[in-house]
């Protein structure tokens, strides 16, 4: 789909939380204060900070699967704050992949669920994560309103 609009900005990952809710074989690793099974899945809740064309904050839960190779990751984004100017709230779908290093995921507004300036935001990005950053992560969404 082709948007009129593009809002660039960077987010930071202002909290995370992780549990095992499936460990298929009882095999995994620890790292910190987290369990990863091998094969299986969790729940992530977490929370970004987002600075730039993109301003606020929002609540994020995540269900990520653990595998050899590509594995889904399926989201829900709560986004407070401004996009372009236009202040309100939103929710993001995230539906992507991710292996031991790197993420990826196509992000869509969900319809109709939009409030304040952005009650009929539409819109997606391309979501593309290699590693740890300090630094942030960049987002770039395209976007229309009305």
């Amino acid at each position: 789909m082709t948007y009129s609009h593009k809002a660039s900005g960077n987010f930071d990952v202002a909290s995370w939380s992780e549990g095992v809710v499936v460990d298929i074989d009882g095999e995994g690793i620890t790292a910190g204060d987290y369990y990863y099974p091998n094969r299986g899945f969790t729940k992530a809740e977490m929370s970004y900070a987002y600075t730039g064309d993109i301003e606020g904050t929002s609540t994020l839960v995540y269900l990520i699967a653990y595998k050899a190779d590509a594995a889904p990751v399926l989201g829900l984004e709560r986004f407070e704050g401004s996009i372009g100017g236009h202040e309100g709230s939103c929710v993001f779908r995230h539906l992507g992949d991710q292996d031991a290093g790197s993420v990826s995921a196509r992000i869509e507004v969900v319809p109709g669920m939009g409030t304040g300036g952005l009650e009929t935001l539409r819109g997606e990005a391309d979501l593309a994560i290699a590693g740890h950053s300090d630094d942030g992560y960049p987002f770039v969404l395209s976007y229309d309103i009305g």
